[in-house]
């Protein structure tokens, strides 16, 4: 045994050992390599591996455990195929940044104190007056999206849902002095703004109404709760927490592109500790018990090692609320049932079994973006939703309303264009699966999904094929028929020793006639077609 396993067999039974699990009967008196082996048994946890490359898991690798404790379960099966058939949805992005006209929350940590200040006091200013659920949902629904997430809390520490709990410390940005914490009694929510009405609700609400899968975004980090300093990302950092935080994070927190980074605040005493991790958790379990029926949890962000023991509790506790519910696998490594390559499209198919959901900007940011010319418009969706899908991911963009709860109407034309395509082109992405190994496209432009029963793949051409289509991968079945979607005639094919051959008829030369822009799906009946 390498030194390495050594270390990381002995960094899991402390793990263990600080919770207790180590005394159950899978791992009693066992090395950490047996410990393993019983968690290993369940079905997901020998799939659910995130990339070596995801920037996330790297951060936590180091603590938390690559197999989940035998006492932990993932969201059942049926979850799991229900999300796999989502293939498209929109992440909302609102906070008091919008308010603000601020990129979301990051600009805190290189503010001046002065604007600190005035930014945590900017909820007095959150009155979104024109927000209209049901509005939002009709929307999400004509332009064909199947599930939406929203920030129920982001890193600066608003909450946009009616918490019970109580931040009981804060930072007073401008005090004399420098800044200090303060005592305080207040949940820093939504209810707090003039607006006062419960946003997470009413879209929840919205949503079960309409049949629109909901995803909670929440983040691990709260940078207006003192007692969150330390643990991660935060305006105010403490002395130990170099000690505490992931080897070469203080630095890198410290640094944080060359901002006014960071406050540096008393030590933690172990009630503020306890605080934030009983807080952390009780607003967890308020979002999964007082909405319905809750599809996805979207965790953000990562906490420090020391206290990972508590964050695991807090998922079994969360599993019993609603056993049903996928979480993302941000701050909780292979405990998560999906994860999100953000900014980017994999080149190739990812190498995970773990469901994933690429998170794309429409506007020049993820929030709202108050310039029409940045929208990237429904030529982008399109081609960017066929290549995710074709290599067996979601696909979600990222919007967010303006400060009157309006999104703008540049990204709701596009959305609706996208919606518009997807009434033609949806059964070639809806519920469909990737082709196995590399068939999932040929060349540049043509891109494959197939049916579950993996009797009928779609060919997608995201350039107009011209008077043929060749398709190399391709055996259709003997006297079956294909088609265009959106188009009523059949097409002639023929079976050539370069592959399948499909006509396009004259009268879809003109684009006028074609049945969709952007992209044009092909439903071929297959015989044999590599899967």
């Amino acid at each position: 045994m390498t030194f390495g396993v050594l270390c990381a067999c002995a960094v899991l039974m402390m793990v263990l050992s600080s919770t207790g699990l180590a005394d159950s009967p899978a791992t009693t008196s066992q090395p950490a390599g047996v410990a393993l082996k019983a968690a290993d048994t369940h079905p997901r946890a020998r799939n659910n591996r995130l990339p070596e490359t995801d920037h996330h898991w790297k951060k936590i690798q180091s603590f938390i455990e690559p197999v989940p404790v035998p006492e932990y379960q993932y969201a059942p099966e049926a979850a799991y195929e229900d999300f796999q058939d989502l293939k498209y949805g929109v992440r909302i992005i609102w906070g008091l940044y919008t308010v603000l006209g601020e990129l979301e929350s990051w600009p805190l940590l290189t503010m001046t104190n002065e604007k600190r200040q005035a930014y945590f006091e900017s909820y007095k200013k959150f009155n979104p007056t024109e927000f209209n659920a049901e509005e939002w949902m009709k929307l999400f629904e004509d332009s064909s999206l199947r599930m939406f997430a929203i920030t129920t809390k982001h890193c600066e520490g608003f909450s946009l849902f009616d918490t019970k709990t109580r931040v009981k410390e804060r930072i007073d940005w401008t005090a004399p002095g420098g800044p200090k914490i303060e005592p305080c009694d207040f949940p820093f929510s939504v209810m707090d703004s003039p607006f006062k009405r419960d946003i997470i609700k009413e879209l929840c609400d919205a949503a079960h109404k309409h049949g629109i899968k909901i995803d909670l975004y929440f983040s691990h980090p709260d940078w207006y709760d003192a007692d969150f300093r330390m643990y991660g990302y935060h305006p105010m950092m403490t002395p130990e927490g170099k000690d505490v935080l992931i080897p070469g994070e203080f630095e890198e927190v410290q640094a944080y592109e060359g901002g006014h980074f960071q406050a540096m605040g008393p030590n933690h005493t172990p009630q503020q500790r306890q605080r934030m991790i009983q807080r952390h958790r009780q607003q967890l379990k308020e979002l999964l018990s007082h909405y319905g029926k809750i599809d996805m949890m979207c965790l953000d962000q990562w906490m420090a090692g020391d206290i990972w023991p508590d964050m695991r509790q807090t998922l079994l506790e969360l599993r019993k609320i609603q056993p049903d519910v996928m979480f993302r696998a941000r701050g909780i490594g292979n405990y998560g049932d999906y994860y999100t390559p953000e900014g980017f499209i994999p080149g190739d198919k990812e190498n995970t079994n773990m469901p994933w959901f690429v998170l794309h900007s429409l506007g020049a940011r993820i929030s709202y973006d108050p310039e029409a010319k940045n929208y990237k418009g429904a030529g982008w969706i399109i081609p960017n939703l066929v290549d995710t899908v074709s290599k067996g991911g979601n696909y979600m963009v990222c919007i967010g309303p303006d400060e009157h709860g309006k999104f703008h109407p540049t990204a709701i034309e596009q959305l609706h264009q996208a919606g518009a395509w997807l009434k033609v082109n949806g059964e070639a992405i809806y519920a469909t699966r990737a082709r196995a190994g590399q068939l999932w496209k040929e060349g540049d432009t043509v891109r494959f999904t197939r049916s579950k029963d993996n009797k009928t793949v779609y060919a997608i051409c995201l350039k107009w094929p011209g008077q043929a289509l060749t398709l190399s991968t391709v055996k259709p079945s003997p006297g079956s028929s294909i088609r265009m979607l959106g188009a009523d005639e059949p097409l002639t094919w023929r079976q050539t020793d370069r592959g399948l051959v499909i006509d396009i008829p004259s009268a879809l030369q003109d684009e006028a006639k074609r049945p969709c822009r952007f992209a044009w799906a092909f439903k071929i009946e297959a015989d044999s077609s590599g899967d």
